[in-house]
């Protein structure tokens, strides 16, 4: 059945690579294509969703209904779904968690959004942890040149440094939640995975056709490894009892930002 508010959040989302505006326009939202169980066809719904580092999390929450969505009822039909992130379509697998393990994160997410613990209060179901582990990714949405692609990672890059920002700011003198670690941690990791395909794919293709680009690409090389250090002092950082992480994610993000200028100055035209 179509649902005009959904189908406008979806037609948003896609047509600007997963920002939304209104009160959406600080969350985390991906776009979770499903298998009806009775129908065969297909079926999109626009959710929230959690960082945990290879996969990502999702709540069947359904607003603290007594019944399931219907997405997650279909994804217990069959596991293979399809996730938008905005900037990528991928083929995942979808595993509600259980026991004990199921708990743990759940209480986790409780810690990072206490709406998830009303929402169980108000029923008598358990509502349900999947956790999304892609099998393969396509291309980019959108095609589009590499000017365009490494444009677009950056701001996906920006907004997720500006999330992360915030709450830490509203973290306040409490120290951080579990949720903020991995959220913290993942950034981490999608940052180095990043920089390697840079450091390994781009610059050397770029340099075979560009030689005259040698000095800005050793200066964003040697930018990566300072780069490298920073978020490593964030990880140690992480494991302390209670960091005081926002002058530390405030000079990451200055220092990030100043980079992803300096590299679209340099390398924009010649991609």
């Amino acid at each position: 059945m179509p649902n005009p508010f959904s189908d406008a959040l979806i037609s948003e989302f896609r047509a600007n690579d997963g920002r939304l505006s209104g009160p959406f326009a600080d969350a985390r939202m991906l776009l979770l294509t499903t298998t009806g169980r009775r129908t065969g066809r297909p079926h999109t719904a626009i959710i929230g969703y959690y960082p945990d580092g290879g996969r990502v999390l999702v709540v069947g929450s359904a607003g603290g209904a007594d019944k399931h969505p219907d997405w997650y009822l279909n994804l217990l039909a069959n596991p293979e779904v399809t996730v938008e992130s905005g900037l990528f379509t991928y083929q995942a697998n979808a595993v509600p968690l259980e026991g004990p393990e199921r708990d743990e994160v759940f209480a986790r997410l409780v810690e990072a959004d206490e709406g998830w613990g009303k929402y169980q209060a108000g029923t008598t179901r358990t509502i349900p942890v999947i956790a999304l582990t892609q099998k393969q990714i396509g291309p980019p949405r959108g095609g589009g040149s590499f000017a365009d692609l490494l444009i677009r990672i950056h701001k996906t890059f920006r907004h997720e440094l500006a999330l992360i920002r915030d709450e830490v700011a509203k973290s306040g003198t409490a120290g951080i939640g579990a949720q903020l670690r991995v959220n913290c941690l993942t950034l981490c990791q999608g940052l180095h995975h990043h920089h390697i395909g840079e450091s390994q794919g781009i610059f050397p293709g770029l340099l075979q056709q560009h030689p005259e680009l040698s000095d800005e690409i050793n200066a964003l090389l040697q930018e990566h490894d300072q780069l490298a250090v920073h978020l490593e002092e964030l990880e140690k950082l992480l494991t302390t009892p209670r960091p005081d992480l926002l002058p530390e994610i405030d000079r990451i993000v200055a220092v990030l930002n100043k980079h992803l200028d300096h590299e679209e100055a340099a390398l924009l035209a010649f991609l």
